[in-house]
């Protein structure tokens, strides 16, 4: 029997829309011959999800979305048909979450509730669900505002910088600072000559200096230092003796230093001997004669 030519150009169709089909949810990871669960989250917002969206539960994925749909009779959420593993149980109290991720992409997590192990959600129940956008929540809610801030305060910043740049006293300041700079240049080429010089020098002289003092160190070292004060004690014993002699009466140099009858006739012999030596220049001839005659009967009489 022959088949005609139109029935298996059909037969061949229909065998590549079969094949497409189940390729298409092999790409999509969707086993059509494997058993599985089937489970519905209710969400409020479901911005970003789409179909075939995997579905993790602690790390491992557990699923697809299957559907989304629009909840038309309560007209506040969102449902969307997930289907799992056939060996995959939620225990009740779980609740699956929306992520969204740094390359905008957006993944349901389930998070399950590890200590209830013995109930379960049923095939067909539905699951609580909510929003979480992760990094792009955190980066919109607490990292956008402080970068805001810190955007004003860099803001603030480069106009006062701005502000500081266009003064003239920064020339000013500037200029000083380079004039500052040459004078310590100039300062520094000084004190290196002087360390090349003058502080060898000095260092020479110190280490004379030293060996001087080291030398006169030796010298004190060989002096005695008991004789020596016994003598100084000695001659301060003496001096103290001839002082206390001079303020005394009962000797000659203290009576010529202390007795008043003693220097009014030092003075006395004194005015007199002035006086007659005054005398002897106005009348030699008192006191010396010259007669080739012979000598006279009468002589001057000599002044009283």
């Amino acid at each position: 029997m022959k088949i005609r030519k139109e029935i298996r150009i059909g037969i061949i169709g229909i065998i590549a829309l079969i094949m497409l089909f189940f390729g298409l949810n092999f790409l999509k990871g969707i086993n059509m011959f494997k058993p599985v669960n089937h489970f519905y989250v209710a969400f409020d917002d479901v911005a970003g999800i789409a179909l075939s969206s995997p579905v993790f539960a602690n790390g491992y994925q557990i699923g697809t979305v299957r559907n989304i749909s629009f909840d038309y009779k309560r007209m506040d959420r969102v449902i969307v048909e997930v289907k799992t593993e056939k060996k995959m149980n939620i225990p009740k109290g779980s609740y699956a979450e929306l992520v969204t991720e740094m390359l905008g992409t957006v993944k349901m997590n389930v998070l399950l509730k590890a200590n209830n192990t013995k109930e379960f959600y049923a095939p067909g129940d539905t699951i609580q669900g909510k929003a979480n956008k992760g990094l792009t929540a955190l980066a919109s809610d607490e990292l956008l505002p402080r970068l805001k801030m810190t955007m004003d305060k860099v803001d603030s910043l480069l106009n006062n910088l701005n502000t500081i740049l266009s003064d003239p006293a920064l020339s000013s300041t500037l200029r000083n600072a380079q004039q500052i700079t040459a004078n310590l240049d100039v300062t520094t080429r000084k004190l290196n000559i002087i360390m090349e010089k003058d502080i060898p020098n000095i260092t020479n002289r110190l280490s004379t200096i030293t060996d001087n003092f080291t030398t006169i160190s030796d010298n004190l070292k060989g002096i005695d230092y008991a004789q020596t004060l016994q003598k100084v004690d000695s001659t301060i014993t003496n001096v103290q003796l001839l002082t206390a002699k001079l303020t005394q009466k009962d000797n000659s140099l203290g009576k010529l230093l202390n007795d008043d009858e003693i220097y009014k006739n030092l003075n006395e012999t004194s005015a007199n001997a002035a006086a007659l030596l005054k005398d002897l220049k106005a009348h030699p001839k008192r006191y010396v004669h010259f007669s080739i005659f012979g000598k006279k009967d009468k002589t001057e009489e000599l002044p009283k």
